[in-house]
């Protein structure tokens, strides 16, 4: 993936002035403290390539997807704004080979869904287009965002004039991203916990089998000197 550019989604709430809203300022800094779980990038591809991208996540997450498509101006020698007349595949499956969405979208659009099981989930994106780069087909710049457990802001909320409902609102956010730290957390600590269990087994395994080896060679030496022992006195040598 070339040409990674984050895009940053953060919160920003301004303080209220007056005395109407005293424990604005220290709502400012807590909402300071949240951050997004969000990626934003882009990369090239052909016409007809596709294009994968894996996302480890705990289950029953909400994953959203967002993506812009660019096509190539071979006369401009530029990207144009839109590519009119491409669609895109995404096709989103786990490693179990379930197929978690498969669909058809246009030049731009948003996807949705949601983890069933902990674990890495592979993300497709290829065009709809009939050409190869070989046959005159053009190159492709595709923009995509990933939101992992976050929900759209509500357009309502989100212009409303109250700022005690936009308050209210943006807590609300707040607590359901919190909830996604600490599910991300207690995945991390039950990946961590299986891979501390697999290296124990490992560990003990190694240990028994160096103990096997040690015993193996002693009674191979044992056997050694008993048979130069025999051979010695069937010769008469001792």
């Amino acid at each position: 993936m070339e040409d990674e550019r984050p895009l940053s989604s953060a919160l920003v709430i301004e303080p209220f002035q007056g005395e109407r809203y005293p424990e604005m300022p220290t709502l400012t800094f807590i909402f300071g403290l949240c951050f997004s779980l969000s990626t934003a990038f882009y990369f090239h591809a052909g016409e007809r390539e596709e294009k994968c991208i894996i996302e480890d996540i705990p289950s029953d997450t909400l994953l959203t997807g967002t993506f812009r498509i660019q096509q190539w101006d071979t006369r401009r020698h530029d990207f144009l704004e839109s590519a009119p007349g491409l669609g895109m595949f995404v096709t989103v499956t786990t490693y179990n080979d379930e197929v978690l969405l498969s669909k058809l979208y246009g030049p731009q659009g948003t996807f949705y869904f949601t983890s069933h099981s902990p674990g890495e989930h592979i993300i497709c994106l290829e065009s709809n287009s009939t050409r190869l780069v070989s046959f005159g087909g053009s190159k492709l710049r595709i923009h995509l965002e990933i939101r992992v457990g976050q929900h759209d802001l509500d357009a309502a909320a989100a212009q409303a004039k109250d700022k005690v409902n936009e308050v209210s609102f943006k807590l609300e956010r707040l607590i359901e991203q919190i909830e996604q730290i600490v599910k991300e957390q207690n995945y991390q600590r039950d990946r961590e916990e299986n891979f501390r269990m697999t290296s124990e087994d490992t560990n003990s395994n190694v240990l028994w089998w160096a103990f096997a080896q040690t015993l193996i060679f002693i009674a191979i030496g044992i056997f050694q000197m008993k048979h130069l022992k025999d051979f010695f006195i069937a010769k008469k040598l001792v």
